[in-house]
């Protein structure tokens, strides 16, 4: 997932990582995960990799609270 995040450089929401293909976990408790890149001049230099133990737990206000906690940080 942090790969493609990167590659697409665009925020992730996966509701189940069972069904995301080549999803490779950080922990085998994780079934859902939201992934939000890093920008920094432009360029993708991170990413934020969260995990749920829940299946579809992360939505759309997820993303719009995460993404503006990351744009507030200085890199």
């Amino acid at each position: 997932m942090c790969g493609a995040a990167w590659e697409r450089q665009q925020t992730l929401i996966v509701p189940d990582v069972e069904q995301f293909p080549g999803h490779i976990a950080c922990s085998s408790l994780s079934r859902s995960e939201i992934v939000i890149p890093i920008f920094n001049s432009g360029t993708v230099t991170a990413v934020l990799d969260v995990d749920s133990e829940f299946l579809n737990y992360f939505d759309t206000v997820d993303q719009l609270y995460l993404e503006k906690i990351i744009s507030l940080l200085k890199f």
